[in-house]
């Protein structure tokens, strides 16, 4: 009981107040150290190497760190699970997206122009040119990968390897966020983290795909999935997607402008229609009932694993 408490309180202080935009969080604090390094490595020779060393040695310190505290505060149960609960709710990143997202169809229904201006909240794109579809596209798609990266991923991290693994996972994230991408100034020092972010999310991507078919009750789109997921630029954002695409019957991708650079991301699926409201509820509904799910699935692994050595140790 002591191993799930944690779980689900911060699951349920997610579900209730969300992104806690107003305290302080953990992944500014991850934020600064990056930039920390980067500013002081990303620069001369052996770029690379220099940003494998920021990479793995950010990750292992907050996996240490956090284990660490949790060992000191072992006496005391209650603060134990107090700081474990806070943990949770910081790492999960359900409820302020779906929310951003419910706010761009409204937008949208509103006008263009506001569509635009509050779809740029949430993704990386340019915004000024895209066209009602685009922009209801574009908030889908987010919401579909955010629910692998913010939600279902941090919870099979939690499930294998506690909370120091969650917030490992969480560095990890912020890495590939910071400094993963393939221009000039990242291409180098930032490959060791976008590596590390891929492999961090090669399972919980596939997952979070299996999770939405099933609990959308359509587990015969897994065949679409597997030809679609692979469409994506990532080994991982095409899955959920492409789960997401399955569901609404809709298509995603196309070409789009970042920092002034047309970029074209190959299609994910085959009907070109314009998303609506009813679409977005549907999606945020697919959304929790998978995430309810992998939390009764992260707490039964997390119980398992926590008696399976408690009779190690007895033995």
């Amino acid at each position: 009981m002591v191993v799930i408490v944690p779980l689900l309180t911060g699951w349920c202080m997610d579900l209730v107040f969300g992104d806690p935009a107003r305290l302080p969080h953990p992944v500014v604090g991850f934020g600064r150290c990056i930039s920390f390094f980067e500013h002081r490595l990303n620069r001369g020779p052996h770029r690379v190497a220099k940003g494998a060393f920021t990479a793995v040695t950010l990750v292992l310190a907050v996996f240490f760190l956090t284990w660490l505290l949790l060992r000191l505060l072992a006496p005391w149960t209650w603060a134990l699970m107090v700081v474990e609960s806070l943990a949770v709710f910081y790492c999960l990143a359900g409820t302020t997206l779906a929310r951003e997202v419910r706010m761009v169809f409204e937008a949208a229904d509103r006008s263009l122009d506001e569509g635009r201006r509050q779809v740029a909240r949430i993704v990386g794109r340019d915004t000024a040119s895209l066209s009602d579809r685009e922009v209801r596209v574009a908030a889908l798609e987010t919401l579909a990968e955010n629910l692998s990266d913010g939600v279902i991923a941090p919870l099979f991290w939690f499930a294998l390897l506690g909370v120091p693994g969650m917030m490992a996972y969480k560095m990890v994230n912020t890495i590939d966020s910071m400094v993963g991408y393939r221009n000039d100034r990242y291409r180098d020092f930032g490959r060791w983290g976008a590596k590390i972010d891929d492999v961090a999310n090669y399972i919980p991507a596939r997952l979070t795909a299996f999770l939405m078919i099933m609990v959308a009750g359509k587990p015969g789109l897994w065949k679409w999935v597997r030809r679609f997921g692979r469409c994506h630029a990532s080994p991982n954002s095409g899955y959920p997607e492409a789960a997401l695409a399955g569901i609404l019957d809709c298509r995603f991708g196309g070409t789009h402008d970042y920092f002034g650079e047309a970029v074209f991301k190959p299609y994910i699926g085959i009907n070109p229609r314009v998303p609506d409201s009813s679409d977005m509820e549907k999606s945020i509904s697919v959304n929790r009932r998978a995430e309810v799910v992998m939390v009764l699935l992260a707490g039964v692994v997390r119980t398992l694993l926590f008696l399976g050595l408690f009779l190690m140790l007895m033995v």
